[in-house]
């Protein structure tokens, strides 16, 4: 099974003569295009990149002196069939920068070809339907669509953008969400410039080779030489995304770049990349970052309150952490840094994610506690290089407290979390722990709670053809959260049942309680009356009842042939269900799901279902659990059949007679 690696680049001015990046020629389809009807890369696929041509350089901006990566795209893709339309809905990133720098985008041109009567008819893209959405503060999507989009349509388009930070200078895609024929970037590195570059995920390139481009850059009348380094990549697969998975960058096979060093002119070497120990002593003198750790003074008056009632150090850990929750309400942007100052943050009471969990790291501190702050990436934003520090890889922050021998992680964003559990977004590899004191280490980022959930039905069939009864759900860890998260989203409880009834059509909700929805420490408790027809007539001699009907599952979440990269739960796994359901006198089991016990490999997880009946009453039980919170790809065709099996098993009904 191939499994996704990283392999570091060099790159080095090789002593070769000189060549110039070669595009292909825009709006000039041709037979080959026309015949192009599907691929055996992917014969499923809907759309296709026949190629697709990349450049970016490093140039300076006359007017204000800085560099800026001058990037040039250009595309050519077929649409085979009606599934493949959406490959005509173009976005394009920009960035916004702290110094109100921003990325530009020109020299955009963009046609649709159809082949018509014998010929290739052009329908060029009206500028005037070019859109820019701000997404945050921080990015911008341009956004247009192909026009005049037919099943055959090649569509074409090419694009220039300034970017006005080199530090990543550009990241290179070879996978996309459809199969490509050929992807071929060239990137021109000044040789003052030295640029840390990868290779992420499992495929190999077909061609990579380096020249020199003489005097392709000139600083303060100096002419400076570039090295050239090409990389083609030809027949590559899709990028599928399924469930349970992290970021796609993690995986998608790409070339990344970091700017290591900058040679100056004058004999200055700039060093970039950095050692941990250097990145140590910035963060913890930087004002946004170890200057609000060490606000202590800020939680002076505060910490009486926040610590009555409480005598040894887990309850002042746990009495500080509810007290900032209910204090500072997340304003709704990620970051490592604060970005008010913690002051600031609590006499607003709001803040972003810096302000927030290094306030906690601070109160912790003030009342004596050992505290520190990790630093992480998201599971959306993608895992962090572990080669050697990249501050910019790092999009949030949280809070750790060290309580006799045992770690807990803390983020006071989310109200409704429990004490030493993140949210699921902050589960994703490693994050760095920053001390004040000492050194910064990796530190492993794991759920501490299983996820478990727990339902118990206790129920009769009347006569009338109607089974009542008593359900009771039980959740804990992030399946609690979720459904806090729901009822708080909801007006009220009573919404959140009628939501719940919406979603069940063959139940009724007759009357709910739940209990500990503030008591977070607690398992979530639904308790319900609830109410569902089994037959119409009173004298049905015979019925079918499924005994899955609660946490039913009718969907695999694992469909490829092939997964190249893990599934990733975050966290273990386990449901349990028992049912105990009185019959009328005078029925008799015809027939039932037999009873299933199946098992992942290396103890991987189980599933079990058994049924039994007697004196008038069915006793159902279930197990399922997933016992790892990350499998490899290489146990992916195990889990497929695991829930095939589960599915299949799930499907089959009770059939019950009545005895004549």
């Amino acid at each position: 099974m191939k499994t996704p690696f990283l392999v570091l680049l060099i790159i080095t001015v090789f002593g070769l003569p000189a060549a110039f990046a070669q595009d292909f020629d825009f709006g000039k389809p041709n037979g080959d295009d026309l015949n192009l009807k599907k691929t055996t890369i992917d014969s499923n696929a809907n759309a296709i990149v026949i190629k697709e041509f990349g450049t970016a350089s490093i140039q300076i901006d006359d007017n204000d002196g800085h560099s800026y990566v001058d990037y040039r795209y250009h595309v050519k893709i077929k649409i085979l069939n009606k599934q493949g339309f959406n490959q005509s809905n173009i976005e394009i990133p920009l960035w916004v920068y702290n110094n109100d720098k921003e990325d530009e985008m020109t020299d955009l041109t963009a046609a649709t070809f159809n082949f018509i009567n014998g010929q290739f008819v052009r329908t060029d893209l009206d500028k005037k339907q070019v859109f820019t959405d701000n997404r945050s503060k921080y990015l911008k999507i341009k956004k247009f669509t192909l026009p005049n989009i037919k099943e055959g349509s090649i569509i074409e388009f090419t694009y220039r953008i300034n970017r006005r930070n080199i530090f990543n200078f550009v990241t290179w895609e070879y996978q996309s969400a459809i199969p490509k024929l050929y992807s071929e970037f060239v990137g021109f590195i000044p040789a003052i410039y030295n640029f840390n570059a990868s290779i992420r995920g499992y495929l190999k390139l077909s061609s990579q080779k380096g020249d020199v481009s003489k005097d392709c850059l000139r600083i303060q009348g100096q002419n400076i030489d570039c090295s050239r380094m090409t990389y083609i990549m030809k027949d590559i697969p899709p990028f599928i995304e399924e469930s349970y998975m992290t970021a796609a960058s993690n995986f998608k096979s790409a070339i990344y770049f970091e700017l290591s060093d900058v040679q100056h002119l004058n004999g200055y070497k700039n060093n970039i990349t950095k050692t941990w120990k250097d990145v140590d002593y910035e963060l913890t003198s930087d004002k946004s970052f170890g200057g609000q750790m060490k606000r202590k003074d800020v939680f002076k008056d505060l910490l009486p309150v926040m610590l009555k009632n409480t005598n040894d150090d887990l309850g002042k850990a746990k009495a500080i952490y509810a007290y900032l929750k209910k204090s500072i309400v997340w304003n709704g942007y990620r970051g490592k840094y604060s970005e008010n100052t913690i002051k600031k943050a609590l006499d607003t009471h709001s803040g972003n994610i810096g302000d927030i969990n290094l306030a906690l790291v601070a109160a912790l501190s003030a009342a004596n506690l050992d505290a520190e702050a990790v630093m992480l990436s998201t599971r959306e934003n993608g895992i962090v290089n572990n080669l050697y520090p990249v501050i910019s890889d790092f999009d949030y922050v949280v809070a750790k407290v060290n309580i006799d021998g045992q770690s807990y992680l803390l983020d006071a964003s989310d109200p409704l979390l429990p004490f030493g559990l993140l949210p699921m977004h902050c589960i994703n590899d490693r994050g760095r722990v920053v001390n004040l004191k000492k050194e910064s280490y990796w530190y492993d980022l794991k759920a501490s709670q299983k996820d478990i959930s727990r339902y118990t039905f206790d129920g009769a069939l009347g006569e009338d053809g109607k089974i009542k009864g008593k359900l009771i759900t039980y959740s804990n860890g992030y399946s609690a959260l979720n459904k806090r998260n729901k009822i708080l989203k909801a007006s009220s409880i009573d919404q959140y049942v009628e939501k719940l009834d919406e979603q069940m059509p063959e139940i009724i909700i007759l009357k709910h309680q739940i209990s500990n929805l503030d008591s977070l420490d607690l398992p979530l408790v639904e308790d319900y009356e609830i109410e569902m027809k089994v037959f119409d007539r009173m004298n049905a001699q015979q019925f079918y009842f499924n005994p899955f009907f609660i946490d039913h599952t009718t969907k695999n979440p694992f469909n490829l042939s092939e997964r190249n990269y893990p599934v990733d739960l975050a966290a273990a796994n386990e449901k349990r269900v028992n049912i105990l359901l009185r019959l009328p006198a005078g029925y008799t089991l015809n027939d039932q799901p037999k009873d299933l016990n199946i098992a992942l490999p290396d103890g991987g997880g189980k599933y079990l279902s058994q049924i039994s009946f007697m004196n008038d009453t069915i006793n159902f039980s279930q197990v399922f659990q997933l016992n790892k919170a990350i499998y490899t790809p290489e146990e992916y065709l195990s889990l497929k059949e695991f829930f095939s099996r589960i599915i299949q098993q799930q499907k089959t009904d009770l059939i019950l007679k009545k005895a004549k």
